[in-house]
């Protein structure tokens, strides 16, 4: 049914907010009148948001149009949390695809992004899609902590990386959700602040996503 979605650029817009969820009509030459409603993921992923969305699922049990299908546009957030959804995905055989829809209302799915902790909650999904003009990125993680600071003198900035058991973690996380866990000590081999978007024989390789479903 998904096979003939392309995803098209529209507008870009700032998504610096907390991972909200709503349900949106997939609109699709291949399904017609029969397009199902899927799940719209699109913000960044907090502590809070593996429950938020277990909560979101809870009230929308009632449309029985809406299929196990979300379109990610993040990123990133918070590693553990990103784990956590994923497990949650995994466990309910939700299948993830890149993408967004507008928030002015035009028909969709657009080109979205799935950058940073989103790859480890997109790693959950059942069936894993990141179609034509979708970026899906790797970056290390890192923490950032600031200390003191008053009137007229900034506070002090420090600046954490994974240690290896987080590493570790993570390595076999993947590997449960069949991933090879190259992609881990590819995206923690990163130099800071740099985005590796992956490209497709990199996603094919590492068994992450496919260009459709």
């Amino acid at each position: 049914m998904l096979g003939g979605i392309a995803l098209t650029p529209a507008a870009a817009q700032e998504r610096g907010g907390a991972m909200s969820f709503h349900v949106a009509p997939l609109e699709s030459r291949e399904c017609g009148k029969h397009c199902p409603d899927v799940i719209v993921a699109d913000g960044v992923i907090e502590a809070e948001t593996p429950q938020a969305f277990v909560d979101f699922l809870k009230s929308g049990s009632a449309d029985t149009k809406l299929r196990r299908i979300v379109f990610f546009n993040s990123r990133g957030g918070n590693v553990v949390a990103s784990m956590v959804f994923g497990h949650i995905l995994r466990g309910l055989r939700i299948a993830g695809v890149v993408g967004r829809f507008d928030a002015g209302g035009d028909p969709g799915p657009f080109v979205g992004e799935c950058l940073s902790a989103c790859v480890y909650a997109l790693m959950g999904a059942v069936r894993r899609v990141a179609p034509p003009g979708s970026e899906v990125g790797l970056h290390r993680m890192s923490i950032v902590e600031s200390q003191g600071g008053g009137f007229l003198r900034p506070p002090q900035v420090t600046r954490s990386f994974a240690d290896p058991p987080m590493v570790a973690v993570l390595g076999r996380y993947a590997r449960r959700m069949g991933i090879d866990p190259a992609l881990v000590r590819t995206a923690e081999s990163l130099p800071p602040d740099t985005v590796h978007v992956l490209s497709r024989e990199e996603m094919r390789r590492w068994s992450l996503a496919t260009s459709q479903f």
